[in-house]
This record gives structure tokens, C-alpha cells and sequence, in this order.
């Protein structure tokens, strides 16, 4: 058999790593194609909706990225993984109040997850930086001030904290059990081998480009990581332009009003398949608390909706194993309905 001949094995294996590396690729153009055939000009703003939305998050992916590739070419993420060797409920905390007040998205701080979890960074002070980072940055602070009150937007940044830190101190548990010892998909990374970075620290090489392998290495891991994230995120805004198209913000966040336990319920559940980013939520939110909306309601809406939006609970799907993926849901179910309990018994008694 010459090497230009493959047995149907071989051809089945090659078939295979090509429809798992395309098929997001696949369904976005499929998607846009059917539109493109039934609804043109809703084809049209579903692109132009999708470029728009990377063009806005891309300063931010362009950083990760290059924190990601640059880490893995100098050797810096050995001395990144040993920030994380410390007590765990510190470094859990430490993630939780990072989160807190990054200004990353919940998209373009995927990279940076990903580098940490293959480093073998425990998936516990991930996870808090994972759940506090979409729900609140310095903008979004100003903005949930502005357009609420400064006491819905100290609340919103104490609950995305004190997410963080739950979630964190759920999974150090579970990880002490034995859960949780390779969170990443195959491909993503290493979380499991990728300990021993921690455990035999090699020399970091600064001046990486001076070296043509670690060059190539640089090259390398940004392209991965960059068609990585593009296909996923590409998806994940085509499906979220369908959605505020088609299902008006209204009828979705018109369902949270009332008072009592039950709206607070309503909007943990409407919140985890939210479409609103933040910002687009926040008006929404602040004209339904006028109208009479329980602001515990909004709170549990804003917290449960950030985490679990479209684009940040596809890129957790593509980067994580699916039991993390469930794992990350029911904290961020739990954590919003929380969040928006405490808020309500505060306002009540305030």
C-alpha cells in the first residue's frame, strides 16, 4: 500500500477531525443560506448584526489572545499558573474580585480561561473569575448607576462577587471529591497534564521573538485560539440576532413583573436563555421597575442573563466538557436567584 492510499479507516478519521473542526463554520452558513432563502433582508441583518458585534468585542479578543499567545511563547504561563498555587479560598477570592471588576466580556476573556485551565490552574479560582466576569466591569458600572441608582449597581457588582466566590467554593469541593481533575474539551488543552508547569517550572524567555521556535509557537497559538473563538462567537451572534428579531425584549422581560417570590423565579429562568447583552438589557429593566417590576426580579434577570447569554454559555459549551457546562448553568441559576432574593429583602427593609 503506497502512502497515497489510505485504508477506509484512515478516511474515516480524516473526515472525521475535518467535520469536527468545520462544523460550526457549517451551521452558521447554513443558517444565513436558509435565511438568505426565505427571509433575505433578515439574512442581511443578521451578518451585518454578526460583524458588528466581533468589531465591538475585538480590542478585547485581540487582548486575550495576545496574553494567551504570548504567555504560551515566553514561558510567562508558568509564573501565571504559580499566582494560582497559593490557599484555595484565597485564590478563589482573589478570581471572584478580579472578575468582578475586569473589563473583559464574557467572550473575550475565553482565551485567557482557557490558557489558565490548560496551565493546570485549579478549575475552582477559574470558575469564580468565569462567573463574576460577565456581570459587571467598570462601563457597566457607570451605566447600571446611570440609568437605575448607584444602590442597584454596588448590589449588582457585591452579587456578581459573591457569585463568583460560591460558584469557586462549590466546585473546590467537588474537586476535593475527585470531580473535575480534566475540565477542558480535547483539542482546548491540557488542564490535567498541564500541571506539571506548576509542578517543574521551566525558565520564562522574555525576548521570545529572538527565538525562532518560540516565534512559531507565538504564530501558532494565536491562530488557534483566534479561529477558535471567531467560528464560535461568529454563531453565537447570528443565533442572538434571530432571537431580538424575532422575540420581541418586551414580551420577555414584561413577563418579570409583579411582586412576591414568584417573579424572582421567573426571571432566574427567563434570564438563563437571555439575549440582552447588559447594556441593552438595562433600560428594559429600569422602565419595567418604574412600571411596578419587584427589583429583585431585575436583579435576579440582569445576573442570571449575563452569565448565561448566548454568546458567553456557547463559548463555556466549546471550551469546557459538558458536566462543567451544567455545572456552570446551575450555579448561575442558583447565584441570580439568590442575588435577586437578598436584593429584594434589602430594598423591602431599606
Amino acid at each position: 500500500m503506497t502512502d497515497a492510499t489510505l485504508p477506509p479507516s484512515g478516511l474515516r478519521s480524516i473526515f472525521g477531525h475535518l467535520w469536527r473542526d468545520q462544523r460550526v463554520w457549517l451551521a452558521s452558513v447554513v443558517i444565513l443560506a436558509v435565511l438568505a432563502l426565505f427571509d433575505p433582508l433578515q439574512a442581511r441583518d443578521s451578518a451585518l448584526f454578526a460583524g458588528s458585534a466581533l468589531l465591538r468585542t475585538a480590542p478585547y479578543l485581540l487582548l486575550s489572545i495576545g496574553i494567551a499567545a504570548w504567555a504560551n511563547a515566553t514561558g510567562a504561563d508558568n509564573l501565571i499558573a504559580k499566582a494560582f498555587t497559593g490557599a484555595p479560598i484565597l485564590m478563589i477570592g482573589l478570581g471572584a474580585l478580579a472578575g468582578g471588576i475586569s473589563p473583559f466580556c464574557s467572550c473575550g476573556v475565553i482565551p485567557l480561561i482557557a490558557a489558565l485551565l490548560a496551565m493546570g490552574v485549579p478549575l475552582s479560582a477559574v470558575m469564580a473569575f468565569w462567573l463574576a466576569s460577565p456581570i459587571m466591569d467598570p462601563s457597566m458600572f457607570v451605566l447600571t448607576a446611570g440609568m437605575l441608582n448607584l444602590e442597584f449597581a454596588i448590589a449588582k457588582t457585591i452579587a456578581a462577587i459573591g457569585l463568583g466566590i460560591f460558584g469557586g467554593t462549590v466546585v473546590h469541593l467537588m474537586m476535593r471529591g475527585g470531580a473535575f481533575a480534566d475540565p477542558l474539551r480535547e483539542g482546548i488543552g491540557n488542564g490535567g497534564c498541564g500541571g506539571a508547569k506548576i509542578r517543574a517550572p521551566k525558565a520564562v524567555v522574555w525576548r521570545f521573538w529572538q527565538e525562532t521556535e518560540r516565534r512559531a509557537k507565538f504564530g501558532k497559538t494565536a491562530l488557534n485560539t483566534t479561529l477558535f473563538l471567531a467560528k464560535w462567537l461568529t454563531l453565537a451572534f447570528i443565533l442572538e440576532s434571530l432571537m431580538l428579531a424575532w422575540i420581541p425584549a418586551e414580551t420577555v422581560t414584561a413577563a418579570l413583573g409583579g411582586e412576591g417570590l414568584m417573579p424572582i423565579v421567573t426571571a432566574t429562568l427567563v434570564g438563563v436563555p437571555a439575549y440582552l447583552n447588559g447594556y441593552a438589557a438595562l433600560p428594559l429593566v429600569g422602565g419595567l421597575i418604574e412600571q411596578g417590576m419587584a427589583p429583585g426580579a431585575g436583579m435576579a434577570f440582569l445576573v442570571a442573563g449575563g452569565v448565561t447569554s448566548i454568546p458567553a454559555a456557547m463559548a463555556v459549551w466549546a471550551l469546557a466538557k459538558p458536566q462543567v457546562f451544567a455545572l456552570y448553568i446551575g450555579l448561575s441559576l442558583s447565584g441570580a436567584f439568590s442575588a435577586g432574593l437578598l436584593f429584594q429583602l434589602w430594598t423591602s427593609m431599606a
